[in-house]
């Protein structure tokens, strides 16, 4: 029987004799051609090579293959396409599609079978994967089993003896399955380690926010952070508390420094407890002083009520600390109550502090007070009268104030009702009048 040539061009001329079935390729390379041709000759297929992309979709209904072989390298867009157009053909939409591409990601099979197609080869093509590719389409189309023309590349004949193409196809499957699993471990292992930087950034946060917060008033600390510069604010009322350790200076020379530093820092952390359970503002402390206040940075009706319950904090643990190391030690306190203005200032190691004369004269009160006792001003003991007793202790020469009249904490009042304060017997007030000799 005479050969029939089936294609002529640059892809070369390839003949079969009364081929009964065809199939066109579309858009092969070189390459691809030459495998095909060979391939499909051997199994029986007449091959047609067709180039155009989309455009041979005409050819395509005009020629009727048995089988289309497409080759998406050119345009990766166009399979799809030309896919769905076969679909609107009537001659042309049982024709099956096998996609070639050298493109091996799931959501390019994925497009390509949703399109329509049967199979989805990978380049580089191997002769045995095309050979079975191409032999199962013809055993669905005569309904036969077909024998190989391909020497070494036999069809499966039993389910005992799984085919070349099934073993390669489950080799395959098997190691994209293996790629997924050590993709997802990579991503968990991410997942992971950015959940473990999350929260050692979120650790981070809190210690730094921490210790803004050993520095700055909460309040203050907030402004801060949202971008305000030296924030400032002028508080009607606040009460203010001074308190200084008698005789820690000398005590400071006897003790080794290590052990004078532990000493102080006891000291004050109690007091540092008492603030926080109060809801007062430890200011700062200067040496062996300690200030605090009631009403800053934000207001506390009972601001004076709770700096006297301090004071009498800090006098009930200074006395532990005397009777359990056995030291000397007192404390002398000065409470008053008044106006200030409370900000933050400076650049670097910057606090929170205090201005006004209700400060000044506070400070007044700790330093011409008396070791061991409380006293307060006026305006103090007005707003304190109903809770506590206190003993008037006269009139004190206040540097820029003049004389004021000051008292001292005598105890809790046993009823609720207000009490005049009584001057101490055989006692007179530092600055007094009778005490003309003294300055502040």
């Amino acid at each position: 029987m005479e050969a029939t040539p089936f294609f002529v061009g640059w892809l070369g001329t390839v003949t079969q004799s009364d081929p009964q079935y065809s199939i066109c390729m579309v858009d092969p390379t070189p390459d691809g051609w030459s495998l095909l041709a060979h391939v499909a000759q051997a199994v029986g297929y007449q091959p047609i090579a067709l180039t155009g992309g989309l455009m041979a979709v005409e050819q395509v209904q005009q020629e009727s293959p048995n089988l289309i072989l497409l080759d998406t390298d050119q345009d990766p867009t166009n399979g799809p396409r030309f896919c769905e157009l076969l679909q609107f053909g009537p001659r042309t939409r049982s024709i099956p599609i096998i996609v070639i591409s050298s493109d091996g990601s799931f959501a390019a099979r994925d497009r390509a079978f949703q399109g329509g197609a049967v199979a989805y080869l990978l380049k580089p093509l191997h002769e045995v994967e095309l050979t079975h590719a191409l032999q199962t389409q013809l055993q669905l189309l005569t309904g036969t089993s077909a024998p190989s023309a391909l020497a070494g590349a036999p069809l499966p004949q039993t389910a005992a003896s799984p085919s070349p193409l099934l073993a390669t196809l489950q080799k395959r499957l098997n190691q994209q399955s293996q790629s997924l699993q050590q993709q997802n471990q990579i991503l968990l292992q991410e997942v992971r380690e950015r959940q473990l930087a999350e929260a050692a950034l979120r650790a981070e946060q809190e210690k730094s926010d921490q210790l803004l917060l050993n520095v700055l008033p909460q309040a203050i600390a907030e402004q801060l952070k949202q971008g305000e510069s030296n924030p400032a604010q002028r508080f009607e009322e606040a009460t203010i508390l001074f308190a200084d350790i008698v005789g820690f200076t000398s005590l400071a020379s006897r003790l080794p420094p290590l052990q004078l530093v532990q000493l102080l820092s006891e000291i004050f952390s109690s007091f540092d407890r008492l603030a926080v359970q109060l809801g007062l503002e430890k200011i700062k402390t200067i040496g062996d002083a300690y200030m605090v206040a009631g009403g800053v940075p934000t207001s506390q009706p009972d601001h004076a009520e709770a700096i006297m319950e301090m004071a009498l904090g800090m006098s009930h643990e200074i006395r532990r600390f005397r009777h359990e190391n056995n030291r000397p030690l007192r404390l002398r306190i000065g409470i008053n109550t008044g106006d200030v203005v409370a900000g933050v200032i400076g650049l670097h190691k910057f606090s929170y502090d205090l201005w006004g004369d209700a400060v000044n004269v506070a400070s007044r009160m700790e330093s011409q007070g008396i070791p061991g006792k409380i006293q307060v001003t006026e305006a103090t003991y007005q707003r304190l009268k109903h809770r506590y007793r206190f003993e008037a202790w006269g009139k004190v020469l206040i540097k820029g104030k003049g004389e004021m009249m000051t008292y001292l904490y005598a105890g809790r009042q046993a009823t609720a009702m207000t009490s005049p304060a009584q001057p101490l017997q055989g006692q007179q007030p530092q600055n007094s009048q009778a005490s003309p000799n003294f300055c502040p």
